[in-house]
């Protein structure tokens, strides 16, 4: 497989990505390559956010979900309303089938079972009742547009307690400047005080979902923390952990990072 990558345009992925596709390559119980390492830095970080680390409110946002929804799994319990979103039509199709319990939606309950199991209870009920309760707190799924200065434009949105977002904001920049603009515009969607959970991986420039490719900013550890600090936000915690499962015919990532912000008070 090739890894010369051109930038992907935002209408490469509305023409080419296939969150079947996606959600094979990535989360399938048995195939996906992110069921090991990545899984588990990224759900460990949310739950130990989530409960410990004391973020909670009434509103998370989740911005650029994909066809997604096992980032939220700890978040549903600290927050009375959910809006979860993304820029691609097929993807928001697959967070509805999931919401609606349709027989073809995607199954996270491999993941749903990993949460429950750090929460403490991992019993089948209490793995049912963790995916009901996501349910009924996601109240909108929205288009969102991170190259927008108002990435929700036409919709009028709420402050957040807290925004999220996991693998999502390196795809559409071309350069580290534009990461920096996206985090200074989401920042407008953050409450005074509020916060900001972001989760990626470092010094990628490409991954493949099924037999397409697609581009990835390849961003340092200093370049993250440089933007967070240039957008105006103060770091909680940055936390930074080698792969040691690469396959590179998917992707060419060497680490995972993690970001807890805050947008000052005043």
């Amino acid at each position: 497989m090739s890894t010369e990558s051109p930038f992907s345009s935002p209408q490469t992925y509305i023409d080419e990505f296939d969150p079947v596709d996606y959600y094979r390559t990535y989360y399938h119980p048995e195939e996906g390559s992110l069921i090991g390492e990545w899984l588990e830095f990224a759900l460990q970080n949310l739950h130990e956010t989530f409960t410990s680390g004391g973020v909670k409110g009434d509103l998370l946002i989740d911005f650029g979900a994909g066809p997604a929804i096992y980032h939220l799994l700890s978040g549903c319990e600290a927050f009375n309303n959910i809006i979860t979103s993304d820029f691609l039509e097929q993807n928001r199709t697959r967070l509805q089938k999931w919401l609606r319990k349709d027989p073809d939606a995607f199954d996270w309950t491999h993941v749903v079972k990993r949460v429950c199991e750090l929460e403490g209870n991992s019993d089948s009920e209490s793995c049912k009742k963790k995916e009901e309760t996501l349910r009924k707190k996601v109240t909108k799924v929205l288009k969102c547009d991170a190259l927008k200065e108002n990435p929700y434009d036409p919709v009028k949105m709420p402050q957040a307690d807290c925004l999220i977002s996991c693998l999502c904001l390196e795809a559409p920049c071309e350069d580290v400047e534009y990461f920096t603009n996206i985090l200074r515009n989401l920042k407008n969607l953050i409450k005074p005080g509020g916060h900001i959970v972001i989760q990626s991986v470092l010094n990628c420039t490409y991954y493949y979902v099924g037999q397409k490719m697609f581009s990835c900013l390849s961003i340092s550890k200093e370049e993250v923390e440089m933007a967070f600090e240039e957008a105006g936000y103060e770091i909680v915690q940055l936390k930074v952990t080698t792969c040691t499962e690469k396959q590179k015919d998917i992707s060419n990532y060497d680490s995972y990072y993690f970001v807890h912000a805050r947008k000052p008070c005043s």
